[in-house]
């Protein structure tokens, strides 16, 4: 079978696209894009290039650029070309340069993909990724550090990205260039062993192939079995996950016991890693575990927080809005949340004016942070003027509140002591005294 019947093969055994579709061809000049090319054209694919120009290497980016532009001319295609000031971009970004031409590059092809009525929109962008660059991206992975989808390497697709030459070799495609007389460019840095991947790629595997002389094979057969034990691990979390995990509106509600109890860190990582935390975070995740209530784990981007709350976990967005259990932290001036805007302030002055909305709360008996949230059957606090405690549902229930008004009630805790029903009553044993010096002053403000 020749290359183009096994591309062919390849694209519909795994779905990849269809005769209809427009495609969208990352083209460097090199070898590689340039076969991707000329198999796109003889498999009868309709497809347009776009070329990207680094502008890292002089006078031979330009010569790469030229190059891309007459190799569209000879199949009578579209072509896009871009060039970027990829030093600058990477020095104000603080990335190496291959991660700011990736950045860039991928950010550029995306826009080409967005809907434009003005011109037809490719389906799918493919790269000319090929076996060997998948044994690399393996290795470098494994060697860097990875879990298990490290080490299945390259996605074969990826949203809008196909890559169809993953199943051939970097020989199968110089076989095919030679034999159809294909001209392409070489990069000159690709000799070159200070980047990573020239290193595992110029040195490292050829070095293993000495002792190894299958090695090439055997990491893709590894890729291969990878991938199908990818498939049961990713069965058996999904599993573990929908038996630990319970949904809360916008949270994710974890027992602590039941977790730990596992004491395996790769399911930890498994359910926090979908909300931005890191790897490294787990181990913070655990040392929560032991900690007091109130106590948060926070993600690098800010966008989620894992709070410790009595038994539980709880994974809550930090938009508080979308939030049923926020953490108030000491400097904290002002929240919103779904009742409307808490303003909070710390002062000598016992003479605020009080009400429902507006209380003062001695500031001796109240630790920081302080976990706002709504009510849950079994809270109970002692309501200010009685000496018992009683339930947080049957105050409500007293104060004749409406079902929704019940079901939308919230407290303050401190240390999981309830020191405020909020816009209700605060607990009698938060309340001012004579030996009071410095107040907790909250102020509700409706949302209506």
């Amino acid at each position: 079978m020749s290359l183009v019947e096994q591309f062919r093969e390849n694209i519909k055994k795994q779905q990849l696209f269809s005769a209809p579709d427009k495609l969208l061809l990352a083209v460097s000049g090199g070898v590689d894009s340039v076969v991707l090319c000329e198999l796109c054209k003889q498999a009868g694919y309709d497809f347009i290039i776009a070329h990207c120009n680094f502008k890292l290497r002089g006078e031979e980016s330009e010569r790469d650029e030229h190059f891309v532009i007459d190799l569209a001319k000879k199949y009578s295609v579209e072509i896009h070309t871009k060039q970027f000031d990829t030093e600058k971009y990477a020095a104000e970004k603080k990335l190496s340069i291959q991660e700011a031409a990736r950045e860039l590059r991928y950010n550029w092809f995306n826009e080409l993909l967005t809907p434009d009525s003005r011109l037809p929109t490719p389906d799918f962008l493919l790269t000319a990724h090929h076996a060997d660059d998948n044994n690399e991206t393996l290795l470098m992975n494994f060697f860097r550090g990875t879990g298990l989808h490290g080490l299945t390497g390259i996605p074969v697709s990826a949203k809008h990205i196909r890559r169809p030459l993953l199943n051939f070799t970097k020989e199968d495609i110089l076989e095919f260039a030679k034999e159809n007389q294909l001209e392409f460019v070489e990069d000159s840095s690709n000799q070159s062993s200070k980047y990573t991947r020239n290193y595992f790629r110029n040195e490292l595997i050829p070095a293993i192939g000495e002792v190894y002389p299958q090695v090439k094979q055997n990491l893709q057969g590894n890729i291969g079995r990878f991938k199908e034990i990818e498939k049961l691990y990713r069965l058996s979390v999904g599993e573990l996950i929908k038996k630990l995990c319970r949904v809360r509106g916008k949270e994710i509600h974890i027992p602590v016991k039941q977790l730990i109890a596992y004491n395996n860190k790769a399911l930890i990582y498994e359910i926090i890693a979908v909300y931005g935390f890191q790897e490294k975070q787990i181990e913070e995740l655990i040392k929560l575990a032991a900690s007091d209530s109130g106590k948060y784990i926070q993600s690098p981007d800010n966008a989620y927080r894992i709070i410790k709350h009595r038994h539980w976990f709880i994974i809550s967005p930090v938009l508080t809005t979308e939030s049923a259990n926020i953490v108030i932290e000491p400097g904290d001036k002002e929240i919103g949340f779904a009742l409307g805007k808490l303003s909070i302030e710390r002062t000598s002055n016992p003479k605020l004016q009080t009400s429902n909305d507006s209380v003062s709360l001695d500031a001796r008996h109240i630790s920081f942070p302080l976990l706002l949230r709504k009510h849950k059957p079994g809270d109970y606090f002692y309501p200010l003027g009685m000496k018992k405690k009683k339930k947080v549902s049957r105050f409500l229930i007293d104060q004749k509140l409406s079902k929704t008004e019940k079901e939308n009630a919230w407290v303050i805790e401190s240390g999981q002591r309830i020191i405020w029903v909020v816009g209700h009553r605060i607990d009698e044993r938060f309340k001012l005294t004579e030996q009071t010096k410095e107040v907790i002053w909250f102020r509700l403000s409706s949302a209506k």
